[in-house]
Parts: C-alpha cells; structure tokens; sequence
C-alpha cells in the first residue's frame, strides 16, 4: 500500500496526520537546520505508552540522538516524575539540546476501525491503547470510583481517574475513545509542563514535541498529528512556539 493511501485512512479520523517517519525527519531538520546544533548533542526522553508496538515503530533516524530516556507509563502518562525529568537533565551535552516527545497513543486499523489494531502473528485486532480502552469501558459502566487509586495497579487507575475527571465530555463525544485520548493528551501536556517548571537544565535549548501517537496495523507503520512544539531557549530564557493545536 502506498504511503498516500495510508495517510487517507488515518486521516479519516486525524486530518492534519503524518508519517511518524516524515514528522520525525522534520523535527531532526530542524534542531540542524535551525537550531544549529547537531543531533549527537540532543538528548532525547519520550512520554509516549510502554507498549510493545511504540518501540518497533520508531524511525531509525531517532538513533542519531541520545537516549532515549523513557518517561511514559501506560498511554503515555509521565510516571518516572521528577526524579526522571532530573535524571536525564543531567545527562545532556551542556551545548546540546533535551527533546521531549510526549503524548498517548491510539491505534486505527487499516480498515478505519478506531481505538484497535492488527499485531504480527495474531488472528484478531486488539485494543490499542488498550489500557485507555479498558479505563473507557469501566467509565461507560460506572465502575471507576473516585479517588480509588492502589498500589497494584497505579498506572491504570491514575489513567482511570483522568477519564473520570472528564466523564461527561468523554461519554457525550461522537467518538468517546477518540475524545479519551484527548483527555489523557492535555493530562500528559499539562503534567509534562509542571516537571519542565521545576527543572534545571544544563544546556542551550529545550524542546517539547506533543502529539497523538497514531498506531496501525503491522504492514501500515505509525503516525502522529502534532498538537504541540515548543523552543525554549534556556540561555535566554525565551520561549518560542512553532505549533499549538488546540482542539
């Protein structure tokens, strides 16, 4: 299938979608091109769902970075915190640059179903993510309760609750898993930006790279539709904003 034909499937649902190869290549281009600094200096630290299908699908071309560092739980959440966001602070060129991609992820097949996928060697579709669609499934059944948060499954109940918190706007959308992974987005973005403000950095710039992480099926690859990039020069204290989606 062609690379055009994939892109009408996703964008079906995300009409602004790209390749995560091309959004990626454009991203490397612009820490050249731009920022002047080369991607051997750029520490790179993702906020994106620990399932499987995100690590095969990364683009080689991430390799010229370092890292990176995995600050993302289920769907994305920044579950290593503060310690994380600090830990891989210290670990940057002090002339290079942090990039921080971030964001949940949802799969659509390459028939257009929503909030599933076909992984290698399986006869059927899975969910995808499949934690937020187990969340959304105990939201549409009443079976989240408030503030209910244990040990043995933190992740999935912290991810539970941000459903929970937007119950209403969840379950009245067109397409409430669609709009759930909105939800958990501006709950990753809005937790991402309280690390950032508590963090120093050693180097000339901070980048922050958010997106809805698209998966497909095996034979389709990854895509994404970028809601956020921000340039924060760290020398200067100056932020610059090359993309704000709101939706």
């Amino acid at each position: 299938m062609k690379k055009k034909d994939k892109l009408a499937i996703i964008q079906q649902h995300y009409p602004n979608a790209s390749t995560t190869i091309d959004s990626f290549n454009k991203f490397i281009d612009f820490i050249e091109d731009v920022l002047d600094v080369e991607p051997s200096k750029v520490m790179m630290a993702d906020s994106i769902c620990s399932d499987d299908v995100n690590s095969i699908q990364y683009p080689a071309r991430i390799q010229e970075f370092l890292g990176p560092f995995k600050m993302g739980g289920l769907d994305g959440f920044p579950f290593t915190g503060l310690t994380g966001m600090g830990a891989f602070a210290s670990h940057v060129p002090e002339e290079g640059a942090i990039a921080i991609y971030f964001g949940p992820h949802i799969g659509i097949t390459k028939d257009g179903t929503i909030g599933e996928i076909h992984r290698q060697g399986q006869s059927k579709n899975s969910g995808c993510c499949g934690a937020a669609k187990g969340a959304l499934n105990k939201l549409i059944n009443n079976l989240i309760a408030e503030e209910n948060i244990t040990e043995l499954d933190y992740q999935m109940n912290i991810i539970e609750q941000i459903l929970l918190n937007e119950k209403e706007r969840i379950l009245t959308a067109n397409v409430p898993m669609k709009e759930a992974t909105e939800v958990i987005y501006e709950a990753i973005e809005k937790r991402i930006e309280e690390l950032v403000s508590v963090t120093k950095y050693n180097c000339k710039y901070l980048l922050l790279f958010g997106a809805i992480h698209i998966n497909s099926d095996t034979d389709m690859g990854s895509f994404n539709e970028i809601r956020k990039f921000d340039v924060i020069d760290l020398k200067k204290g100056e932020r610059k904003k090359y993309f704000d989606k709101k939706v």
